[in-house]
């Protein structure tokens, strides 16, 4: 069996091939299954190279560090700067050399020491009712915290991973002090304790529990793919905030090499290839992602949510910062 080392969990979403051939790719997944199965069905297309994918909600480092030199995985595909950063901190990954890649991806989506690539990026943003929540009333992070948002905002977990991403860009723009009390201030203005998914604050939104949430750009268009769903986006807009002294908060989905790599040649093909034209128009496309590569241009629905300058603070940086962030926001209870 492919995954004769491991037992297959029962999340997974996709197929497994049986056997691990000289024409197959094997990728560790966080992304979702429905995101990347368009993705690896052109790459087979056209190249025919099978890719096999097990998806995972949790514990890959962990499964990766077990599995050591007899991994069977040759890719990974996460969400989220600090879980790409984590990959290369517990020694799973190889570094890529690779001139498509240089090309393909600006340095400032690619890691300094080639371990991980970054193919898409989404914007943290609020979503603010369109009934209730005049134009230019948000316009940075650092209004989040405004006591004239009490019991107006919702919001996911404080410690799920986009939220300790955008905490660690506070901290990168204005220090831990500041933090702290940044997310003091978003915790009173909560309307609810935190809980549910970017969709759920927009659907709680619609409901009138709240007038603002925080979540990322490309659930704007999965709500609106989504017939239940429609009436929840079409009661917000997009409002690309960005902090007092810098731009709107970026994160990012990415792409790594493991150290184990049994079929080195072909995961380098996939990965080159999830930085080209192809793969970054069906990102744009389907996904409702900002592509990396400098040659593809966000979807019409995507452009049509407005401009913004992002924020500089490198991403590696705010990775390092994870750890500093968790524990903010352990400290002040956030979802308590």
């Amino acid at each position: 069996m492919f995954f004769s080392r491991s037992t297959i969990f029962a999340s997974a979403l996709l197929t497994l091939a049986t056997p691990t051939l000289a024409n197959d790719v094997n990728v560790y997944s966080y992304r979702q299954a429905e995101l990347v199965k368009p993705l690896f069905d052109a790459f087979t297309a056209q190249s025919g190279i099978k890719v096999n994918v097990q998806f995972l909600k949790k514990g890959l480092v962990e499964k990766l560090v077990a599995e050591g030199n007899r991994s069977p995985a040759d890719v990974i595909l996460t969400v989220d700067i600090s879980r790409l950063n984590s990959v290369v901190e517990a020694g799973v990954t190889q570094p890529v050399v690779s001139e498509v890649l240089k090309n393909n991806i600006p340095a400032e989506f690619r890691d300094p020491e080639n371990q991980w690539f970054a193919l898409t990026t989404r914007a943290r943003i609020a979503y603010a009712s369109k009934e209730r929540v005049l134009d230019g009333e948000v316009t940075t992070y650092e209004d989040f915290a405004d006591p004239k948002w009490k019991n107006r905002i919702c919001t996911r977990s404080g410690t799920n991973a986009y939220n300790l991403a955008l905490t660690s860009a506070v901290i990168a723009n204005h220090g831990e002090d500041v933090a702290k009390s940044w997310l003091l201030g978003v915790k009173s203005n909560l309307a609810r304790k935190p809980q549910g998914n970017d969709r759920a604050q927009v659907k709680a939104i619609y409901a009138g529990e709240c007038d603002i949430s925080i979540g990322n750009t490309y659930y704007m268009a999965k709500m609106l793919a989504n017939p239940e769903q429609i009436e929840w986006a079409n009661s917000v807009r997009i409002v690309f905030p960005k902090f007092s002294n810098g731009g709107t908060h970026m994160n990012v989905s990415g792409v790594a090499m493991t150290k184990a790599a049994p079929n080195k040649d072909n995961a380098l093909k996939l990965i080159e290839w999830l930085s080209g034209d192809t793969a970054q128009k069906i990102y744009a496309e389907a996904n409702g992602e900002y592509p990396v590569n400098p040659n593809l241009t966000p979807s019409e629905l995507v452009a049509s949510w407005g401009t913004f300058t992002p924020d500089d603070t490198p991403l590696i940086d705010i990775a390092k910062l994870r750890p500093a962030s968790l524990k903010l926001t352990e400290i002040v209870a956030f979802d308590e």
